[in-house]
């Protein structure tokens, strides 16, 4: 399952965000950043991404329907995916824990995502939004730390890749919320 994991990330197909980048990596961790313009308020973007069900790629999930994904963003909540199992015996997956939650500005969570999830470590997923242009700039970090089997410095950036469709995903939802 690993591996299948793994694969997926690295063939993550995408349309390139205005940024993105691995910011520093090390064989103990990473960090990269990702931002996009999107023309749409920040209440609209901040409320979607409590959705991503309507925004996250169903390639880059457990159960592969991003439908399965639900996201409370509120300190506490649950970054949380429902797997449909066989008999009516669904499973889950918790893939990060929302740890601040300032509506309309920023939204960070703690959690390893994908294949990290496997790994001894510790990741901080940030989505910040502020005003920019005809609407918002949001931007994307994650910052990933402890031991990486393959070494920060090799999946650093597949990890970027793969978050930042997942923002081109969010740009492209809020700005069809306003069509």
């Amino acid at each position: 399952m690993r591996k299948i994991m793994i694969l997926g990330w690295a063939g993550a197909a995408m349309a390139a965000p205005a940024h993105s980048a691995v910011t520093a990596s090390s064989d103990g961790g990473f960090a990269v950043e990702n931002s996009v313009e999107v023309a749409a308020d920040a209440a609209t973007v901040y409320r979607l991404l409590g959705q991503p069900g309507r925004w996250w790629s169903s390639e880059h999930t457990y159960s592969g329907k991003a439908a399965n994904l639900r996201l409370q963003p509120v300190a506490g909540g649950c970054f949380c995916e429902t797997m449909p199992g066989k008999s009516g015996r669904a499973g889950s997956v918790e893939h990060a824990r929302v740890i601040y939650a300032a509506p309309d500005r920023q939204l960070r969570l703690s959690g390893a995502l994908g294949p990290l999830q496997a790994e001894a470590v510790t990741g901080t997923l940030t989505f910040d939004i502020t005003p920019a242009g005809k609407g918002v700039r949001v931007v994307m970090s994650y910052v990933v730390g402890g031991y990486i089997r393959m070494g920060g410095m090799r999946i650093a950036p597949i990890v970027d890749k793969v978050l930042a469709e997942q923002l081109v995903g969010l740009k492209r939802a809020a700005e069809a919320e306003k069509s």
